[in-house]
């Protein structure tokens, strides 16, 4: 109990993305600028999807759904980081970093399912058209998205209340911009290989399977399309599977790179650029490589725009 009620009673420091506070006004710039262009990107994709019946289809659910969290993945983590920037303390309290965390962890899972079932729903719209009514109905639709956000709050939550249980021992002092449970294992007073094995576990579960998931999906969409012999729907395929491909593997290889390599083997600096892009950048391009590269959402825009 004694060790339980000093780590609850003591505050975390978070270092920031530079230990030593350079440039921070020029960052904090730059960090509320892509802050503010996700949350237009986002919020006026869902506007759209929501606005025009065109849109309301089993994929623009699905990509209405991934806007919403991504809108709430990068409000988790930026707010505080561009505070930091202009605070001389940069600290977080105990249960605000469990909190964090917590919200960190659950968005990032439910978008990597997510990424997963949008590249099921490409599959089931090309390969199997017949059958697409059926298979991506609105009821199979709202438990994809059930179980999305379950399964992900559920791992989330099973991994905060073992984290934060922990010891916490020495200066408190997190070295990153956000809580983040791998850069708070380090500061554990006590031996977490064998926990680190859980969380090996659930990056696989979690991450890899849904991304090996859409590199078949993708590889299957493009085959059927070049079985078709059009040339001009073969470019439009190739063009729309390696943009949407680029921005899922800039997603999930930069998380698998951070959940499935033990802490001792985590370089700090590293970590926090590999942050930067699965926290920061991925929900900035998501809205514009999934709406300005479609002809419906644009076209869309354009009459709303008059």
């Amino acid at each position: 109990m004694e060790i339980g009620n000093h780590s609850c009673g003591t505050d975390f420091t978070l270092v920031g993305l530079f230990q030593y506070g350079h440039m921070d006004t020029f960052l904090f710039t730059v960090i509320t600028l892509l802050f503010a262009v996700a949350l237009i990107g986002n919020i006026t994709l869902v506007h759209l999807i929501s606005l025009d019946r065109i849109l309301h289809t089993p994929m623009y659910f699905l990509l209405s759904q991934l806007s919403i969290i991504d809108m709430m993945y990068i409000s988790t983590t930026v707010p505080k980081m561009a505070a930091n920037f202009l605070s001389d303390t940069k600290t977080i309290s105990f249960l605000g970093c469990a909190i964090q965390a917590f919200m960190f962890l659950t968005l990032g899972g439910s978008e990597a399912l997510m990424l997963g079932f949008m590249s099921y729903d490409r599959y089931i719209a090309i390969c199997q058209p017949l059958h697409y009514p059926v298979l991506m109905s609105r009821k199979i639709c709202c438990s994809i998205i059930t179980s999305a956000w379950s399964s992900s709050s559920i791992t989330a939550l099973i991994h905060i209340l073992y984290v934060f249980q922990l010891p916490f021992c020495g200066s408190r002092i997190v070295n990153h911009f956000f809580c983040e449970v791998p850069s708070l294992l380090p500061l554990v007073c006590e031996d977490t290989s064998q926990y680190e094995h859980a969380v090996l576990l659930s990056g696989l579960v979690i991450l890899l399977l849904p991304f090996l998931a859409i590199l078949a999906s993708y590889a299957r969409v493009l085959v059927v399309v070049f079985q078709m012999g059009s040339g001009k729907g073969q470019s439009r395929a190739v063009s729309s599977c390696s943009s949407h491909l680029t921005v899922a593997s800039l997603f999930y290889i930069t998380t698998l790179s951070t959940y499935t390599q033990p802490h001792t083997l985590h370089s700090p600096g590293r970590d926090k650029v590999v942050a930067v892009v699965y926290s920061i950048v991925t929900p900035v391009l998501n809205p514009f490589i999934y709406s300005l590269r479609n002809k419906e959402v644009m076209g869309v825009l354009k009459r709303q725009m008059g």
